[in-house]
């Protein structure tokens, strides 16, 4: 089966990574290849504006929560003792639950000798689908007021192509809900730029592309600007450069109208398909 899945993410957010995935993902597209795109920065997606689109709800995400049927519980502390997220106490003689911090395990159910505990679907986000400039879009939503965004993440990857390429807009950092979008993806592009905090963050995003053995390598964002440690980190570290994206003011004003970075530079389109394919035949 001819599929390949390319993760985008970045160690700390505004590197350029939403400005990536949607121009690879669009310059794929172009090229006649078949592509799915899946905005998984699902705490504050926004490929859709740059693909100019609001797409229509697809289907909800819940996690199954527990229930307590007073009736029943006596008591017995075995919930709270099974919960490894302190979502269960005992008061009073009777189980209370704290839903913000389940996170759907079902241990709690499992542990309850007398069968005091049902669960019920709580919902936590959305997804939403349309076709739009010759790709399928998807973007998880979490909804607000909930704290975890991993189980729309995981719902969203179940919407991978079978065939053709899958490109995964990451959320920023390394925390759950980054791991869940790129962990037995083909390859990993990280997005930096040569500053400071661009490699503080970079480290922490190799750390966890290597414990996660994935085939990575790093885009350079407004490459010309800031110094040279990231360039030093990465050849240190054999990390391969795969792509430098230099500081344009026309890339900005296009970038600040909504606009994507292929029309502000449209001869990048092919390096970075040259890019995802040689990251995609990379993998063992």
């Amino acid at each position: 089966m001819n599929r390949k899945t390319i993760a985008i993410a970045s160690g700390k957010g505004g590197t350029g990574k939403t400005t990536v995935s949607v121009a690879l993902a669009l310059a794929l597209a172009e090229r006649g290849e078949t592509v799915t795109l899946l905005d998984a920065d699902v705490e504050e997606p926004n490929d859709h504006i740059f693909l100019n689109v609001e797409p229509p709800h697809f289907e909800d995400v819940g996690i199954p929560t527990p229930e307590l049927i007073e009736d029943l519980c006596d008591g017995c502390g075995d919930c709270r003792t099974a919960c490894a997220f302190n979502a269960i106490t005992v008061m009073g003689g009777k189980a209370l639950i704290f839903n913000e911090l389940c996170h759907g395990c079902g241990a709690c159910s499992l542990a309850c000798p007398p069968k005091a505990l049902r669960e019920v679907d709580r919902p936590v986000g959305t997804i939403d689908r349309m076709e739009v400039r010759g790709l399928t879009f998807l973007r998880g939503m979490l909804k607000i007021g909930e704290a975890m965004g991993t189980p729309i993440v995981h719902r969203l990857r179940k919407h991978e192509a079978q065939t053709g390429w899958t490109i995964i807009d990451a959320p920023p950092g390394t925390s759950c809900p980054v791991i869940a979008s790129s962990r037995k993806a083909d390859a990993l592009i990280l997005v930096t730029e040569p500053t400071p905090f661009g490699l503080n963050d970079l480290k922490l995003a190799v750390g966890m592309a290597r414990a996660l053995e994935l085939t990575f390598g790093v885009i350079v964002n407004r490459s010309d600007l800031g110094d040279r440690e990231v360039y030093a980190y990465c050849e240190n570290e054999n990390i391969p450069i795969l792509l430098e994206i230099p500081f344009d003011r026309h890339i900005a004003e296009v970038y600040a109208r909504g606009g994507t970075l292929l029309e502000a530079r449209p001869d990048l389109g092919e390096k970075l398909v040259e890019v995802a394919k040689n990251l995609g035949e990379a993998r063992p």
